[in-house]
C-alpha cells in the first residue's frame, strides 16, 4: 500500500479504474474513436460533438461531494477517473477513453529573467476571474537587455515516482505511460504581452517597430529552443490520440507521425500537432499581422507536423494571412467569427472547428430554443464542412449542471436534423 494512501482509497480508486477500463471497451467509445479518425481524414462522417467541463467542474462534479478518497494525491486521480465517466456515462459527447492512464513529464520551462506583476480580485468564487498587470519591460530599446533565454529542467525521478506510484494501485487494470504535455499554445502573443502590455505592443508597431521586431524574434527562437530541447531530451510523445488538441479539439489521426518514422525512435516536433493562435492581436488589421506576427509564427509552423489555428479571434480578417499555412489542418470559428465566409473559405480541406457562445448555457435563463437555433445555423451555413461543435470557456451554468448534458443532447439531434435523420 501507498504511504498515506488507506486500503480505502485504493479499493475506490482500482473499482474506478475498472468502470475507466470497461468503457475503453465499449463499442460506443470505440464507435467515436473511429469517428475522430475519420472526422481528420476528411473520409466522411458526422459532426463531432465536445463540451469542456473544466470551467465549471464545481458546478458539474463539486469535489466535495463526489470525492471519497482522503489523501490528496488519491483525490486528484479519483477525480480524474471520475470526470471520464461523467463524460461518458452523463455528458455523452464525443470524448473518449482510452485504455491507460497518463502521467506527464515535469517539465520546469524557466523564465525570461522578469516577471510581471499581477493583480487579480480578492474573490472570484473559485474562477479564473478579470485581471490586470505591470509589465516588466516598460522601454523596449532601455528593457530589452533584462530579457533571458528560459533554462529548462525535467524532473525524470519525481515523474517515474508519479508512474510507479499509479501503477502499484491500479496498474494492472489501466497500464500507466508517461506522456508530454509541455505548452497549450507556441503562438507567442500572450507572453509577448504579459512583458511589454498590450497598448505598448499594438503601440509598437507604429512608435517602434524595430523594437516589436526584434521582441517577436527573440520568443520566436525561445520556442523553437525549447522545441529542440524537447527533442534532445527525448520528453515529446505523439500527440495524434486522444490528445486535447488546439483549442478543445481532440488529435486523432493517422496522418502522424511522418511516415518515416519508425517504432522506437524518437518523437520529434514534426511528428506532432501544435497550436498558434494570435487572440491578443483581435484588434490589429491583417497587413500589420503579417508584419509582425505571422512571420514568427510560421516559423513555427514548418517545424511541427500539423496546425491548429485560433481559439477566440475571429480568423475571417486574416484569412488570406492564415491560408499560407500549408499544413494548417483545422481553425478555430469563434462566436466572433464570420460563420459563412469562413464556411466557404474552409471547405472540406479544413475541419470548421466551431466554439459556440458560452453565454447560451450561461445566463438566468436557459433558452433551450435559442441553443437550437444557434446549432441549426452552423450546420446549416457549414454543410459542405467538415464541422466539430466544441462549447467551451463556459465559466457557469448558473448552478444548473443539467444545463451541459443537455446541449450534447441538442448539438445530436440538430445533427441528426441535418443529415437527414
Amino acid at each position: 500500500m501507498e504511504a498515506n494512501m488507506s486500503e480505502r482509497d485504493r479499493e475506490i480508486l482500482r473499482r474506478l479504474a475498472v468502470r475507466r477500463r470497461e468503457i475503453a471497451e465499449n463499442p460506443e467509445n470505440k464507435a467515436r474513436q473511429d469517428a475522430w479518425y475519420r472526422h481528420d481524414a476528411g473520409t466522411g462522417g458526422r459532426p463531432m460533438v465536445l463540451a469542456e467541463v473544466g470551467g465549471v467542474i464545481n458546478e458539474v462534479m463539486p469535489a466535495a461531494r463526489v470525492c471519497e478518497c482522503a489523501d490528496e494525491w488519491a483525490r486528484s486521480v479519483e477525480m480524474r477517473l471520475r470526470v471520464d465517466l461523467y463524460q461518458f456515462d452523463t455528458l455523452k459527447d464525443d470524448h473518449v477513453v482510452e485504455p491507460e492512464f497518463d502521467v506527464f513529464w515535469k517539465v520546469t520551462p524557466g523564465t525570461y529573467g522578469v516577471e510581471s506583476v499581477q493583480h487579480r480580485p480578492a474573490d472570484t468564487g473559485g474562477r479564473m476571474g478579470a485581471r490586470r498587470w505591470d509589465p516588466p519591460i516598460r522601454d523596449l530599446d532601455a528593457d530589452f537587455g533584462k530579457l533571458r533565454r528560459r533554462v529548462r529542467s525535467v524532473d525524470r525521478a519525481g515523474t517515474l515516482a508519479e508512474k510507479e506510484r499509479a501503477e502499484k494501485v491500479f496498474g494492472d487494470i489501466l497500464p500507466v505511460r508517461v506522456k508530454g504535455s509541455f505548452f497549450w499554445s507556441l503562438g507567442m502573443t500572450n507572453v509577448a504581452i504579459d512583458l511589454i502590455g498590450l497598448e505598448q505592443l499594438m503601440l509598437a508597431m507604429y512608435d517602434n517597430p524595430s523594437g516589436l521586431h526584434r521582441l517577436m524574434a527573440f520568443l520566436r527562437d525561445d520556442y523553437l529552443a525549447y522545441t529542440e530541447w524537447l527533442e534532445k531530451e527525448g520528453l515529446f510523445t505523439l500527440n495524434n490520440g486522444n490528445d486535447y488538441l488546439g483549442s478543445g479539439s481532440i488529435g486523432y489521426s493517422r496522418s502522424l507521425p511522418q511516415q518515416d518514422r519508425r517504432p522506437g525512435m524518437p518523437v520529434l516536433s514534426k511528428d506532432l500537432w501544435v497550436l498558434l493562435e494570435s487572440q491578443e492581436t483581435v484588434g490589429v488589421g491583417p497587413d500589420l499581422f503579417e508584419e509582425f506576427i505571422f512571420p514568427c509564427q510560421a516559423a513555427i509552423a514548418r517545424r511541427y507536423g500539423k496546425i491548429y489555428y485560433g481559439c477566440c479571434e475571429p480568423v475571417h480578417s486574416r484569412w488570406d494571412v492564415l491560408k499560407k499555412i500549408s499544413n494548417l489542418e483545422r481553425v478555430s470559428i469563434s462566436p466572433w467569427a464570420d460563420e459563412a465566409f469562413m464556411a466557404e473559405a474552409l471547405g472540406e480541406r479544413y475541419v470548421y472547428s466551431r466554439k459556440p457562445a458560452p453565454s447560451l448555457i450561461s445566463t438566468g435563463i436557459f433558452d433551450e430554443a435559442a441553443v437550437r437555433a444557434d446549432i441549426r445555423r452552423t450546420l446549416d451555413i457549414a454543410k459542405d464542412c467538415r464541422v466539430e461543435l466544441i462549447m467551451k470557456d463556459v465559466h457557469t451554468l448558473n448552478n444548473e449542471p443539467e444545463r451541459l448534458p443537455r446541449w450534447v443532447a441538442v448539438a445530436r439531434e440538430e445533427i441528426g436534423r441535418a443529415r437527414g435523420g
